[in-house]
């Protein structure tokens, strides 16, 4: 593809915090363009009859209805801790 002369590499190298050789701005710069021309032919389609959406397949809600459960006994969720005192799990302090 052609060079787009209205991109300035050097802008986008500082940008990104890049430090580039000059090799490394010829090639970044055409890849650049590359995908900015690949850009322009995708705005030039026409989707006038097409609903935007968020995602390529509809998207159904697949969970269960929210129904209020007891919970675990205190016994069975403190089973594998380490440590507990008082029907809690003791843990190292974090805080100095």
């Amino acid at each position: 593809m052609s060079r787009n002369p209205d991109l300035n590499i050097d802008h986008v190298a500082r940008l990104a915090r890049l430090a580039l050789t000059p090799e490394e701005k010829a090639t970044f710069a055409q890849q650049l363009g590359d995908v900015l021309h690949h850009i322009e032919q995708l705005a030039k389609v026409d989707v006038s009859g097409v609903e935007p959406s968020a995602h390529a397949f509809a998207v159904n809600n697949v969970w269960q209805e929210d129904v209020a459960r007891p919970g675990l006994p205190v016994e069975q969720a403190l089973h594998n801790a380490p440590a507990q005192r008082d029907h809690m799990i003791v843990v190292p302090k974090v805080v100095e």
